[in-house]
């Protein structure tokens, strides 16, 4: 019996020593905590989309603790009921938030343009990008495997004819799909525009028209009749300046006079936020 204490007893003591010492240094070194940070944390949709900026909800209501001047109207999929939670909890002015939608820059669905070959493979758009481009003829085009849609994270996306669609009632703008789709077919615009390109094709005019009948062939229609000169040709492909389609005197004359239709009246404003 008094082997087996000999034994035990050591190894107690020094159990106790090291736990003593484990509770000290856990104080002494212990990293305090803004209590402010899981209210504000709390807030915040929990997306961790980065379209505030940072490395998600944590990384962005960690700047808010920290920084004063971080704005409080990042958070994009929030829309303002976030902006406004923050602005009370922080007692700063309040901010609006330019609620944003993503928009697929092509139309090119399977009645307008065709596959060159019969792709059998992983379904993913990354994939059938490493074999010539893509199965389309299009290789500026959407790849039609839905690596957007299943990405997104509030199923806004969908893929229809070999074209993706965003939905936009369930559209937040929280920007991922942007980063997934590998020809960089989506953007994020303000809800408030309502002219869209569906077209990414650099091509000219007739190596797209061969391709593509809803491609854009850079005819420079569109930019002659825009009133605010607010549309440009760049590189074969109409450009929409956004800062200057508020004020435009003759609503959506770019899309009406469109020579392949790849200019589009949408109504995207005021109709996506987070539900509550």
């Amino acid at each position: 019996m008094s082997e087996i204490l000999t034994a035990v007893i050591p190894v107690v003591i020094i159990a106790v020593i090291c736990g003593a010492i484990l509770v000290i240094a856990s104080k002494i070194m212990a990293v305090k905590e803004d209590e402010r940070f899981p209210v504000i944390r709390e807030c915040l949709p929990g997306a961790n989309c980065g379209a505030c900026g940072f490395a998600g909800c944590d990384g962005y209501a960690k700047a808010l603790c920290e920084n004063p001047d971080t704005p409080i109207n990042l958070c994009i999929p929030g829309s303002e009921n976030v902006a406004r939670q923050l602005s009370e909890l922080l007692g700063v002015e309040f901010e609006e938030v330019a609620e944003q939608i993503a928009v697929v820059h092509c139309s090119g669905d399977c009645t307008h343009t065709q596959d060159k070959y019969l792709y059998q493979g992983i379904e993913s758009c990354a994939a059938v990008k490493l074999m010539y481009g893509g199965k389309g003829v299009c290789t500026y085009g959407c790849l039609g495997l839905g690596d957007c849609a299943k990405a997104c994270p509030h199923d806004a996306i969908f893929v229809k004819d070999n074209v993706a669609v965003v939905n936009p009632v369930d559209c937040v703008g929280c920007g991922v799909c942007t980063k997934t789709c590998p020809n960089g077919l989506i953007t994020l615009i303000k809800d408030t525009q309502n002219v869209v390109v569906t077209c990414s094709n650099h091509d000219k005019g007739a190596v797209t028209r061969k391709l593509c009948f809803n491609g854009c062939i850079g005819c420079k229609k569109c930019e002659r009749v825009c009133p605010e000169k607010a549309i440009k040709v760049i590189d074969n492909i109409a450009v929409i300046d956004y800062t200057k389609c508020p004020d435009c005197k003759d609503f959506g004359v770019c899309a009406k006079n469109c020579t392949t239709g790849c200019i589009k009246i949408s109504d995207l404003h005021g109709i996506h936020s987070v539900k509550e």
